[in-house]
């Protein structure tokens, strides 16, 4: 076997690495494909449970290869360098946990100038300051929340609130609850309410309609008078 220089042996282990990479692109595209059209679904739990048992890789390696394959999807830079043999796979699960299309090419960049170690470190310092900026998020819209009910001088109740998805959901159902309530009460004391009056009630708390318009109808003449007038127009999209 001839003796290579040993420039030109580093020049070949560079070169067979970069077809590597390549071939782990191409790799993980098919990983994606199949994951997507669920191939795995044939007594497996997983598609990584299935490469665990096809492949023979570490389950814990397999479900690093689809959440990587998935995250290529939205990221086309990065695939692009991989399938390239720029970045190496190593570097390209680092900056997957924490790219997104916008930060991407920031990160790419960042690949591209340090080792695997180095984007680690980096990798490893960007989630904690994104934690941290969701933390801060989280206590402001915390701090934020509020829910003002009083009473206007004509009587009619106003609401003003802002609350957290959760608990705005459970209110928009106690109102709905509460409408449901005193519509049916309406309802018996008003036998000549048809039941075109009583399918439109309900659709109006679906409707796209202003939250003080659907708050009015609360009241048994808002729900025998106001009800069906705004329930048609949501029908017809006005």
């Amino acid at each position: 076997m001839e003796t290579l220089s040993l420039d030109r042996l580093g020049d070949e282990i560079a070169e067979l690495s970069a077809h590597l990479e390549a071939a782990t692109a191409r790799l993980l595209d098919l990983i994606r494909e199949f994951d997507a059209r669920e191939g795995w679904n044939t007594g497996f739990r997983s598609c990584a449970a299935w490469l665990n048992w096809r492949v023979g890789l570490d389950l814990g390696a397999a479900r690093e290869r689809v959440r990587v394959a998935r995250a290529l999807e939205t990221l086309p830079r990065l695939a692009r360098a991989l399938a390239r043999g720029e970045l190496s796979y190593a570097k390209i699960r680092a900056l997957t946990r924490v790219a997104t299309p916008q930060t991407e090419e920031q990160l790419l960049a960042v690949g591209r100038a340090g080792t695997a170690d180095h984007v680690e470190r980096i990798v490893r310092g960007w989630r904690r300051v994104d934690r941290k900026a969701e933390a801060v998020e989280t206590a402001r819209r915390h701090a934020s929340r509020a829910l003002h009910v009083y009473q206007d001088e004509d009587g009619m109740v106003t609401l003003r609130g802002r609350l957290a998805p959760e608990i705005g959901a459970v209110l928009v159902h106690a109102l709905a609850a509460a409408r449901e309530t005193l519509y049916q009460r309406a309802l018996s004391q008003d036998r000549d309410a048809g039941p075109a009056d009583v399918s439109a009630e309900p659709i109006m708390w679906l409707a796209p309609l202003p939250v003080p318009l659907k708050l009015s109808m609360l009241t048994p003449e808002g729900a025998r008078g106001r009800g069906r007038y705004w329930c048609d127009r949501a029908r017809r999209g006005t």
